[in-house]
């Protein structure tokens, strides 16, 4: 199973604010820059809603890689959000823990890895079991 190293998100009174280009950037055809540098942005505020709640953790593995998370992905857990059928959730499985998409269904409940070369992970009545938060934001290393 693939692993995933789990760290606590902390805040605290002061920001760590980055400097902010306040206009949009291009992903198409460039366009004349009209934006102006704002003060900062503070990640934290932006990243998590839920400050108690939220954890983050770094991806080991690649089992997640076609629904955009490779390994060494920093995954924004919050653990205040209800998991529902289609989200993507590190989840507690017998002793060890794993990012997979939900399924629901009628013959239970499925952890889908996003990967063709990894199998689906069928929750029996006899795991332990827990959705333990929901994948909120990926931050990536580029």
């Amino acid at each position: 199973m693939e692993e995933v190293k789990i760290s606590e998100v902390k805040t605290d009174e002061k920001s760590s604010g980055l400097q902010f280009f306040e206009g949009r950037i291009q992903a198409g055809f460039p366009s004349p820059a009209q934006g102006e540098y704002a003060d900062s942005i503070d990640l934290n505020r932006a990243l998590v809603t839920n400050p108690a709640a939220t954890f983050c953790a770094r991806v080991i593995g690649n089992s997640m890689v076609d629904a955009g998370i490779n390994e060494g992905d920093l995954l924004i857990i919050d653990r205040s959000l209800t998991p529902q059928d289609g989200n993507i959730a590190v989840c507690f499985v017998d002793g060890d823990f794993t990012v997979k998409r939900l399924a629901v269904r009628d013959d239970g409940i499925f952890l889908t890895p996003a990967n063709a070369s990894f199998p689906e992970i069928r929750v029996s009545e006899d795991s332990n079991f827990q959705v333990w938060g929901v994948v909120s934001h990926i931050i990536k290393r580029v």
